[in-house]
């Protein structure tokens, strides 16, 4: 079983694949050298001893180090490296996004990675070159005569250099596939650190998908607010047309206009929420304010609700974002409440008091007082606490004696 693991990188798909990027990168690696070869003696005074033709030969070896690193400090190397050690090298970076090095810090990982990639690849490719090139002559060392001055085929010797050949080939091309496995998990441990996210980009990626999430927590409020409220209204409203519609057919006739009227509301509503995930500004219809509080009252008490509001104060010099949100509140407490406690007597109180806005909504509920935990999901009273905690307000909601109560207090005005 140890020697079929053991065995296994020379037949893994990984391997080979490693090997190509490897290949690769020696490839890269090339123009830089022969460049160096072109630039190097040329800059060199004629004339030159041993030791100065040694630190020519120096310097047209290390000459391309700098150059590499260079290059790798433009932005576009890390997608070409991060997307081909995606597919050949694998490991962990596999599940991460490489995207072009937005910062110095990114940049200089990016070169240290290019570096490392390019000189492990001209090692390997070396390795390579050199090890299948004796492997051939090793194989066929058994067909040729080495006693005459022409290499002939010739017939067996039976001399130990050439029964050992072969083996020793076989020795050395397992040998190179396992530099090569060792290259090739090298880079692929160092990918993540180095081609992977910096502090800096994973708090920028944290922080836009912190956006996104509370943009569509937020349009979820909206549809759920919205048209959820509407659709509340709808049933209730026809149900009652349902039930009177040969014995009074006036009221039949009302309840079927404010069908048309609360469902009309919601397309509008729904095409502005629409709107907003496709990024249409012509569709973007102004949001409801409480100076829209009027018709959503009428809209509640057509479908037959019982609806009791007092309002204290000039709603009209309440914020707009108050007034948006506050809105809202009221419209998912109604709906709320025709949800899980039906057509009973709903009372609303609304007061401006100093730098705050009080909203209270109460309506009875059944003897176990379980309207909060119903059918609905709590989605609802979820929705009004993230609308009251983005305003820095307070709520509470739950029974109250027999009765279901939601208390909503928002400031007017920004707290520090």
């Amino acid at each position: 079983m140890y020697g079929g693991r053991a065995l296994r990188p020379l037949v893994a798909r990984a391997t080979w694949r490693r090997w190509a990027y490897l290949i690769m990168g020696g490839a890269l690696l090339l123009p830089y050298w022969i460049l160096s070869m072109a630039v190097i003696p040329r800059l060199a005074p004629t004339g030159r001893g041993g030791l100065g033709t040694l630190l020519i030969a120096a310097l047209t070896l290390l000459a391309p180090v700098p150059a590499v690193f260079v290059t790798g400090l433009v932005p576009a190397v890390r997608v070409l490296e991060g997307t081909a050690v995606k597919e050949l090298v694998g490991g962990p970076i596999t599940e991460h996004t490489i995207v072009a090095a937005r910062s110095w810090a990114g940049r200089c990982r990016t070169a240290s990675w290019f570096s490392v990639h390019l000189g492990v690849g001209v090692l390997v490719s070396g390795l390579s070159l050199g090890i299948l090139s004796a492997a051939v002559a090793l194989v066929l060392l058994p067909l040729f005569s080495w006693r005459h001055e022409r290499t002939l085929l010739y017939r067996w010797d039976q001399s130990w250099a050439q029964v050992l050949g072969p083996v020793i080939a076989v020795v050395l091309i397992v040998c190179l596939v396992y530099v090569i496995v060792a290259a090739g998990s090298l880079l692929a441990r160092l990918a993540p650190r180095l081609l992977g996210p910096t502090p800096a980009e994973r708090l920028t990626a944290a922080e836009e998908r912190a956006m996104r999430l509370a943009e569509r927590n937020r349009l979820a409020r909206e549809l759920h607010d919205s048209v959820g409220h509407a659709l509340s209204i709808v049933t209730l409203q026809a149900g009652a047309a349902g039930r009177v519609l040969h014995s009074d057919p006036e009221f039949a006739r009302q309840a079927l206009g404010a069908i048309e009227e609360s469902a009309r509301s919601a397309l509008q509503d729904l095409d502005h929420v629409l709107g907003l995930l496709r990024e249409d500004e012509t569709s973007k219809a102004p949001q409801p304010t409480l100076a829209d509080l009027g018709a959503l009252l009428n809209q509640t008490r057509m479908a037959g609700v019982e609806l009791e509001a007092d309002i204290d104060g000039d709603l009209a010099q309440i914020p707009a974002a108050v007034s948006r949100e506050a809105y809202r509140i009221v419209q998912e407490g109604l709906t709320n409440a025709l949800r899980h406690a039906g057509k009973v007597p709903v009372a609303l109180r609304m007061a401006v008091r100093g730098e705050r806005l009080e909203v209270e909504m109460t309506n009875p509920i059944e003897p176990d007082g379980e309207q909060g935990g119903s059918s609905g999901g709590g989605r609802g009273l979820r929705g009004i606490r993230e609308r009251v905690t983005v305003l820095r307000g307070q709520m509470t909601a739950g029974p109250d004696g027999r009765r279901w109560r939601i208390d909503v207090s928002l400031p007017l005005r920004s707290i520090p």
